[in-house]
Formats: structure tokens, C-alpha cells, sequence
């Protein structure tokens, strides 16, 4: 390894930031270096990072599907992919939809709700998207109104698929400000 390669530089960094410290150079991980906010964010970033690895451990334990089985990424979507797919899009698209729109924005989400309706390529899907709006008309008022109106609409698709619902109260939480708890930070 290279005195210059970044990775052995992080091997020769002491654990406690004294001997950086006499170097000029103060440890990123010493908490007296940094204020308590930066400090205690990188505590949360590095804490969200093991809980995250501990969850794909234990669910890739539990998983038995043979690599041959999963789809590959180059092909078309499948049904389940471009649902999800689907669902970030217009969820995301209602996250950051105006607190106030216009005539036209307003106009332009409800044609685009519909013209998805009948241009969706799964044609049950898209059947059901259409009988829903005309059930439901879509709620463009706003941003809060949207997101709500979509993540209830949603909810009804989780209802017959038989999938938990979600608790609309976090949509935005959940699609535009990230989860309280500063995991997505």
C-alpha cells in the first residue's frame, strides 16, 4: 500500500485522538473536536449504519430464494418492480407538489393522474387506477392534501393486496422530510 492510499491512512489513525491531536490533525471521532451537534449526528449516522447492517444480515439469514430465481436488473420490469417504481414517483412527486398551486398545476396533476390511468401498462392495474379515481377524485388543494389523498389511495392498493397499511399521518415523514428519528439525514 501507497503512504497515499486513503484506506491505510485510516488504519494508522489512532482510536482515541491524542496522538493526531500532537500531529495538528484532530480525530474526526473525538467528540471534544467537534461540537456536540456534529458529534452527535456522526454517532447516529455510524449507530443507523450497524442497525442497518444487522437488519440485511438477519433478513438475508431468512432468505432461501436461489440467486438464479431473482430477476436480473437489465431486463423489463416486472409487475411488482414497476409498482414500487410507480409508487416513488408519485408519492415523491406529492411530497414536493406546492403548498399553494396554481390553476394550472392543479390542472396539470389531475391530467396527469388520469392520462397515467389510462396509459399504465398493467391493463388491471390500470383498470382499477381509473375506477378508484372516479371513486376518489383526486385532491390537488395542495401539498398536504395531495400526499394525503395519495398515501389513502395507496392504502386501498395495500387493502386488496392484502399488504400493511400505512399510517397516513407520516406521509411526509416518510416521502419528503425523512423519518424523525434522523435516519435519513
Amino acid at each position: 500500500m501507497s503512504e497515499t492510499d486513503p484506506s491505510s491512512f485510516r488504519r494508522q489513525q489512532p482510536e482515541h485522538g491524542f496522538a493526531s491531536h500532537r500531529q495538528g490533525k484532530p480525530d474526526s471521532n473525538c467528540r471534544t473536536c467537534n461540537d456536540f451537534k456534529s458529534w452527535s449526528k456522526q454517532q447516529r449516522i455510524i449507530s443507523n449504519v450497524q442497525n442497518s447492517k444487522d437488519k440485511h444480515m438477519a433478513a438475508a439469514e431468512k432468505l432461501t430464494v436461489n440467486a438464479a430465481e431473482l430477476p436480473r436488473e437489465d431486463c423489463p420490469l416486472d409487475k411488482v418492480s414497476l409498482g414500487i417504481s410507480t409508487w416513488g414517483l408519485l408519492h415523491t412527486m406529492a411530497a414536493f407538489y406546492s403548498d399553494n398551486p396554481t390553476d394550472n398545476e392543479k390542472r396539470d396533476m389531475k391530467s396527469f393522474f388520469e392520462v397515467l390511468s389510462r396509459l399504465y401498462p398493467c391493463e388491471f392495474c390500470a383498470k382499477d387506477f381509473r375506477t378508484d379515481l372516479t371513486v376518489n377524485p383526486i385532491n390537488v388543494n395542495s401539498q398536504k392534501e395531495l400526499s394525503s389523498w395519495l398515501c389513502m389511495f395507496h392504502n386501498r392498493v395495500n387493502d386488496k393486496l392484502g399488504k400493511p397499511l400505512f399510517d397516513c399521518s407520516k406521509v411526509n415523514e416518510r416521502w419528503r422530510d425523512g423519518w424523525l428519528d434522523g435516519s435519513c439525514d
